[in-house]
């Protein structure tokens, strides 16, 4: 959990950090203590305001899909929250599946209906069902807001085409209440006050961290992109006011998701996912501890050139955008006695890159616009060596954020934008100073790794065939 301060000239102050980390009870499950993250906000929200005093306005910027449910009149949770993560209605979804209905695991539909069902059978009690943002803002108003935003309302699984209602018909089908779902808000607006903080400062934006990290780069006008590189990656570009003409999934394997929305207009993106980007660093780290640090996998791959034809499909998780394949396994090619720590790390910095570049080509083909630049944020842009080999593999510019976490700047923008501290999207989208620009240089192999990827595909044939 992190809360800071972000000032009028887009700069950062009063960081502080209270790590929530999620429990893995068993393969699959990811589960996090609601209790702890509720205070863990509270508690960097406050040393926040003691350290760089009062602010104007308060955003809350969220990992999307992680679902909590919890009991309106005392406000504690019916059981643990579910990370986006978690996988333990992944036989649900295929039963609704086959009855017409389709719903996703990572999103939080199926958690909400499994938490309902395990507190509540039947639907007796006054439950709460939120994500995130709305939990924290239930917290931050003293138990006044039971709100989400359609950023976040629009990756449940449970709302209207458009994003702008719930569907009765996928409630009734989960019986979930429609009483137990938050009232959805726009992104950027005064919905209440944050009684729970000193100053009482309203609560003036909610949205899910891929599209705060969006708006945090400036990324507020058609054809602008940025990716996040975290332990996965997301891709997400503006595409406008006009809703992406697929319902579920493009072509090429990208989403249409609700960017933001602004006095009841939404303006709409897509998004592209990679399961697994920082991870295969911390495999490297962690599983084949053949460096001790993810800073030193620069040093290590700065040791050589070229991988010298070693490919590496980083495909832990499976494969997402454009081709899902939850089967598909991480793949090592081009192996030979010579291939030394060096070449290893570099392809495995190299494969992450060419998964960005995979990521660049389908929200092209799905959108019809052209990506000229790329904005980046997230823990794999302190490498240089990844992000010369990002530029390699796009043929296109990178431009890297100047903070880290981009979600900062996009919640603190959006709060801003709705208190009048700055005039409205072209003032928001001059802010962005990127902190360095890496031109691209010699083109990575696009074809020997379209190769590779189609020899990591499939390895898991019955996990290959399902499809959300």
């Amino acid at each position: 959990m992190r809360g800071a301060v972000v000032r009028p000239d887009a700069t950062v102050e009063a960081v502080h950090v209270v790590p929530v980390l999620p429990s893995s009870p068993a393969p699959g499950l990811v589960e996090f203590d609601p209790v702890a993250m509720a205070d863990a906000a509270l508690s960097v929200a406050r040393r926040a305001l003691a350290e760089a005093g009062p602010v104007a306005a308060v955003g809350i910027a969220n990992q999307r899909a992680s679902t909590v449910v919890w009991d309106r009149a005392t406000g504690e949770p019916v059981g643990p929250g579910l990370g986006w993560q978690d996988l333990r209605t992944v036989g649900d979804c295929l039963v609704w599946q086959s009855q017409g209905l389709r719903f996703a695991p990572n999103e939080s539909a199926t958690k909400a209906a499994h938490l309902l069902e395990a507190a509540d059978p039947d639907r007796t009690r006054d439950l709460c069902v939120g994500t995130v943002d709305t939990w924290i803002a239930w917290h931050l108003s003293d138990g006044e807001l039971h709100v989400t935003d359609l950023s976040n309302a629009g990756v449940t699984g449970l709302t209207l085409g458009d994003g702008a209602d719930w569907d009765d018909g996928k409630l009734e089908a989960l019986r979930i209440p429609r009483s137990s779902l938050p009232r959805i808000v726009d992104s950027t607006g005064v919905v209440g006050q944050a009684t729970a903080l000193d100053g009482a400062p309203p609560i003036a934006a909610l949205v899910g961290d891929q599209q705060a990290s969006l708006v945090g780069q400036g990324c507020v006008r058609p054809g602008l992109a940025k990716i996040t590189f975290g332990t996965g990656g997301m891709l997400d570009v503006c595409v406008g006011s006009e809703r992406p003409a697929f319902a579920r999934q493009g072509g090429h394997g990208t989403f249409p998701i609700v960017a933001w929305r602004q006095g009841g207009v939404p303006t709409w993106g897509v998004e592209a996912v990679m399961l697994a980007a920082g991870t295969n660093v911390e495999w490297l780290r962690d599983d084949l501890r053949i460096i001790g640090s993810a800073e030193e996998s620069h040093d290590v791959a700065a040791q050589c050139e070229s991988t010298d034809g070693v490919v590496f499909v980083p495909a832990l998780l499976g494969l997402g955008t454009p081709r899902w394949d939850y089967g598909a396994r991480g793949t090592l090619l081009g192996v030979t006695r010579g291939t030394g720590r060096p070449q290893l790390v570099r392809a495995v910095l190299e494969g992450v890159a060419h998964r960005g570049a995979d990521l660049v080509e389908a929200a092209e083909a799905d959108t019809g616009l052209t990506l000229d630049h790329l904005r980046v944020d997230g823990g794999m842009t302190g490498n240089p060596t990844f992000l010369q080999a990002l530029a390699d593999a796009t043929q296109r510019p990178v431009e890297v954020s100047p903070e880290r976490e981009a979600t900062t700047l996009g919640a603190g923008f959006l709060a801003g934008l709705a208190v009048g501290t700055w005039g409205g999207w072209d003032e928001l989208a001059a802010t962005w100073r990127p902190r360095t620009v890496v031109e691209p240089g010699r083109a990575l192999d696009r074809d020997r790794w379209r190769e590779a990827v189609e020899r990591a595909a499939g390895w898991e044939p019955d996990l290959s065939a399902i499809s959300f």
